[in-house]
């Protein structure tokens, strides 16, 4: 077997970013490597690797000073024989990083957020040998902070081109959901930074013009119980579906006319969206973090402002009156996605910064 890389997930949360580790964690066992994950008691993350065979220890990780954390991630890294620690939030990456030095092993950070960082927070990085950043956005945010160029590597995330490709289809998501007319989804950890609120606006000007069109809003979060509140109090019930937490992400996908993701902060490189591309699917994302470095307004896809419902009703209605012009964007998108984006060029990335901080 090759070396052992040993992630740790601070966050109780799922989403994009714990998918990730899953999927690296998972790529690397079938591979050779060895992997373990790291990860909060009752974590969904626990949870969900040791339903896929994944090595994973749950660990308390309750701060940033907390001693006993730290012991019990030294203590694991010793048990596996851990060759790279691999850490992936704040408070992990403080306690992985200092448990790591205490045993002479390399550290990588993984950025997964484009939320600036005050100089006060900047230290974390500076404790990891290479941070790996989701985007080319967050390692201009990552080197303003004061950590070498040189020891930081944009990788985003890439897609599982198996699962994600233009064969898969959407009749069967359509069917149960008796959706006739167009479908729109927005497709994420329902969390305030994802825009939720502002896809729920436009949804009223889209029906002004399309009142055939149904929405649909895909996943689980912090703030599900206050979308699914506004979504009755705008009387959109009829009108708006909230599926909750879903495995058929690619038949999901496959089934939508336009997929939206209105973030208004802190994106990195958010993978829904090449996911969507990859299966043919037009996008319409905002100009935020790392998503103008894969939607090109007017190419691959339609770019609009943050937190501009009109804005966001507006790109929606231009896709839908006009679908041949979605499909060509959608397909440009498409091809950028099959050339720049697969999980496989994801991998090969990281695999060369473990393999140089092993010197080999």
């Amino acid at each position: 077997m090759k070396a052992t890389i040993l992630h740790t997930e601070a966050s109780r949360g799922f989403g994009g970013q714990e998918v990730r580790i899953l999927a690296e964690a998972r790529w690397l066992l079938d591979h050779g490597w060895g992997a373990w994950i790291a990860a909060q008691p009752a974590s969904r993350l626990l949870a969900e690797a040791t339903a896929a065979d994944i090595p994973a220890r749950a660990v308390g990780m309750s701060h940033a000073t907390s001693l006993r954390g730290l012991l019990r991630l030294r203590r694991l890294m010793g048990q596996i024989s851990a060759a790279v620690i691999h850490t992936h939030s704040s408070v992990d990456s403080w306690l992985g990083a200092l448990a790591a030095r205490s045993r002479g092993l390399p550290v990588v950070r993984s950025r997964h957020v484009s939320i600036p960082i005050p100089g006060r927070r900047a230290l974390v990085y500076r404790l990891a040998d290479r941070v790996i950043t989701s985007g080319a956005v967050v390692k201009a945010m990552i080197e303003a902070a004061g950590v070498p160029p040189g020891r930081v590597v944009a990788i985003p995330a890439g897609i599982d081109a198996g699962r994600f490709h233009g064969g898969v289809s959407g009749a069967s998501v359509r069917a149960r959901l008796g959706a006739a007319g167009a479908l729109v989804g927005l497709v994420a950890n329902i969390r305030g930074s994802k825009g939720h609120q502002y896809f729920l606006e436009a949804v009223p000007r889209v029906l002004a013009e399309r009142p055939d069109t149904h929405f649909l809003i895909v996943g689980d979060g912090v703030g599900f119980e206050d979308v699914q509140r506004r979504v009755e109090e705008l009387g959109l019930g009829d009108r708006v579906v909230m599926t909750g937490f879903r495995r058929d992400v690619p038949e999901v996908m496959a089934a939508l006319d336009v997929l939206v993701l209105p973030s208004v902060r802190s994106e990195a490189f958010p993978q829904v969206i090449p996911q969507a591309l990859a299966v043919g699917t037009p996008v319409i994302g905002t100009t935020v973090g790392g998503i103008p470095e894969i939607i090109r307004d007017g190419e691959t896809g339609r770019l609009v402002p943050p937190a501009d419902a009109p804005a966001l009703a507006e790109a929606i209605l231009e896709l839908l009156r006009d679908p041949a012009r979605a499909r060509a964007l959608a397909r440009r998108g498409q091809a950028l996605v099959q050339e720049s984006f697969t999980f496989e060029a994801t991998m090969r990335a990281t695999i060369a910064v473990y393999e140089e901080l092993l010197g080999r």
